[in-house]
């Protein structure tokens, strides 16, 4: 049976796709996470390729062999991501039509999903997918970044305290997630485009190695880190694709041993020979870019950066910034962009006290009241999609305020040493905590302002 043929077999056995909650794979085993693990298991083993069905925990583990295991695996995904096809029907190619939601205040789920419908180019897919890969180090990086926030203040308060050794392990560990980040990267970007998750963190370990500095090529010295998160995303991306393609040269049986070997072989010279340098290019432009609209632009830049970052968000294009913001943390320590962009949710959050202080719709105030605590928290979906943006004018009343808040910050360059996050939780990771709370407040009260100005035409969903 060919693998194709193998990978539908199984999904058949195993399926619908909705059941599988996740696919992944080792050296010999096709590794499922079910919903319901019912399944006919002397049937899978019948198939012709399956070696035997073991149970670990919560997965349901095929035995292939070596080298089938990871093409079985990568056909058994590509069927996975296929749009499922009902008997009889078919697909819908309708756009939602968003104006239905125009007025209707609620939980804004339909609305948030008809959006995500809108935007399913491939262009903003690419960029969603480019942002998965960031995605799981959040966690690293909010935790790091409030860790090394609250140190720094701590240390302002009381210099001496920087000496004492729980303080420097304290330090240490809010640094950890930047000092390995590139093998995070490495190790995402890989599993992202669909290759061995622990190549593309060697790759990213490879960029980092310090023993790089000690070689010379050329006559010139190899820098570690050189190019930072830039080079790994292009050498991981790029090494994915080229060890899904030698496998399918590669002859099962020597896939585990030849396919890493040549991959490694082939992308450690194409990495330190090309994407280094393209990597290092292209993240001193991102740097010089950043740095320079805002130190040039300055209030200015920021309101127009603060004003738009909301309209981004609709458009689904604001996925692509989170490269940008972890290689500006990677290059100065901080991200001069997240403040200014946070101020959009500051924006919401007045915005939404004033759609709250003006309706007497009853459901439209309790809606509001179950959204703001979150939004002073930095999470902002329940009000653009179930507040501002279905009443229309707060939504401009909220990027009015964003612009405004953007200013502020921008004008005394203030930037954030975490990502994932916004609102009053982001304060303390800032390099000026007193600054950024100000431009918080001056975004809350514009939004406030420029909702009240605006007014709304109250319709609350039934």
């Amino acid at each position: 049976m060919e693998n194709k043929d193998l990978a539908r077999a199984i999904l058949d056995l195993v399926g619908p796709r909705d059941n599988v909650l996740q696919a992944s794979h080792c050296m010999t085993r096709l590794r499922l996470q079910l919903a319901d693990r019912a399944v006919d298991r002397q049937a899978l083993e019948k198939l012709p390729g399956v070696m035997g069905i073991n149970e670990a925990g919560p997965e349901l583990q095929i035995i292939l062999g070596p080298g089938k295991a990871a093409q079985v695996t990568d056909a058994f995904q590509a069927l996975l991501q296929e749009a499922p096809d009902l008997p009889g029907e078919k697909k819908e190619t309708e756009q939602p039509v968003l104006g239905d939601f125009t007025g209707k205040v609620g939980d804004g789920k339909e609305l948030h999903e008809a959006i995500r419908a809108r935007n399913a180019t491939p262009g903003k897919l690419f960029l969603k997918r480019i942002a998965g890969i960031f995605v799981p180090l959040i966690p690293g990086f909010i935790g790091c970044g409030l860790l090394t926030g609250i140190l720094n203040i701590v240390r302002r308060l009381d210099p001496q305290l920087a000496g004492h050794a729980f303080f420097q392990i304290l330090g240490l560990a809010g640094n950890a997630v930047f000092w390995a980040m590139n093998l995070f990267v490495g190790w995402n970007a890989a599993k992202e485009f669909g290759g061995s998750p622990v190549l593309g963190g060697v790759l990213g370990a490879l960029i980092s190695h310090p023993g790089l500095a000690g070689i010379t090529l050329y006559g010139q010295a190899l820098i570690p880190g050189r190019g930072g998160v830039v080079a790994v995303l292009l050498a991981a991306a790029l090494g994915a694709l080229l060890e899904k393609r030698i496998r399918k040269l590669v002859p099962e049986a020597l896939d585990l041993f030849l396919t890493p070997f040549l991959v490694l072989g082939i992308m450690a010279f194409a990495t330190l020979f090309v994407f280094q340098p393209l990597g290092d290019w292209a993240a001193e432009g991102i740097g010089y870019a950043a740095t320079e609209a805002v130190s040039r632009g300055g209030a200015f830049t920021g309101f127009v950066l603060g004003g738009l970052f909301l309209p981004l968000v609709m458009l689904g294009v604001h996925q692509g910034l989170t490269p940008i913001h972890a290689q500006l943390i990677a290059q100065y320590g901080y991200t001069i962009l997240l403040p200014i962009l946070a101020m959009a949710g500051g924006g919401q959050v007045g915005a939404a006290l004033a759609v709250y202080a003006k309706t007497r719709d009853p459901r439209i105030r309790k809606v509001v009241a179950s959204a703001l605590p979150v939004g002073f928290l930095g999470v902002g979906e329940p009000l653009i999609y179930g507040v501002t943006l279905p009443l229309g004018r707060p939504f401009i009343g909220a990027c009015i305020g964003g612009a405004c808040g953007g200013a502020v910050q921008a004008a005394f360059q203030v930037g954030a040493a975490a990502l994932g996050i916004s609102g009053l939780p982001l304060a303390p990771s800032t390099t000026n905590v007193p600054v950024y709370l100000l431009g918080l407040m001056v975004s809350y009260a514009a939004g406030f302002a420029a909702t009240w100005v605006l007014g709304f035409e109250e319709k609350s969903a039934e």
